[in-house]
């Protein structure tokens, strides 16, 4: 263990060494984390991925909720002795949002300036932040207790009720608005977002494929867009 520590570069890395990490059998790359030492230790002893996060400021078992772990077939330390590539193999997804791979949103690097003017329209890199955060959440919460977290509660009843919770917050939302109600019309889209995201999770549907077809509808008629439809 020593010797590995002595390999890696820690003075210039203020303590977290980047991680790649790919399928180790189709080669394909699933996502970018961190670790520290007690993260790679964790991860060297018990050859299951685990992690320091950023944000959350601890170590973190990839999978640990969701159950979508790393089994750890390989690891490699660069050249510049300051970035690991893990080989594993991935239970699940590897995304929180659901897709295979954290690397889904591609470029097109001919409409590149076109894409960036749609986006900073929409200002997406703040709001998406929160609905891909919560969406996260609520993909873990499908393996919760039922009889202590209310959305596990919607999972288990199923889709019928959380159809119907989405309907009656759509309602609440056009009376708070009919009723000129500032305070109550936030309250209320925020009670419907959450319980559209609820639907989507349940549907293993990502919050991204909204946006990607948001996106879409830019620059296009919603009298064409809807006849198109038909």
């Amino acid at each position: 263990m020593q010797e590995i520590w002595q390999q890696i570069a820690w003075e210039k890395l203020n303590g977290l060494i980047p991680v790649i990490v790919q399928d180790y059998q189709t080669q394909a790359v699933l996502m970018l984390a961190f670790m520290n030492k007690e993260a790679l230790e964790l991860s060297l002893r018990s050859r299951f991925a685990h992690y320091f996060s950023r944000s959350k400021q601890r170590i973190w078992k990839k999978g640990e909720q969701s159950g979508h772990t790393q089994k750890i077939h390989a690891i490699a330390l660069d050249c510049d002795k300051d970035s690991l590539l893990l080989k594993v193999e991935q239970q699940g997804v590897a995304c929180h949002t659901g897709e295979k791979s954290c690397f889904f949103n591609t470029i097109d690097l001919d409409s590149f300036v076109i894409e960036s003017k749609i986006e900073s329209k929409m200002n997406s890199s703040v709001i998406y932040g929160a609905v891909d955060a919560l969406y996260h959440t609520l993909l873990e919460r499908k393996n919760a207790n039922p009889k202590t977290s209310y959305t596990a509660k919607l999972y288990y009843k199923g889709e019928n009720t959380i159809a119907k919770k989405i309907v009656e917050e759509a309602a609440e939302l056009g009376f708070a608005i009919k009723d000129n109600n500032n305070k109550e019309i936030i309250y209320e889209a925020a009670d419907l977002l959450y319980h559209s995201l609820v639907g989507l999770a349940y549907k293993d549907i990502s919050p991204d494929l909204v946006k990607q077809e948001i996106l879409r509808r830019f620059g296009l008629s919603g009298i064409d867009e809807k006849n198109a439809r038909q």
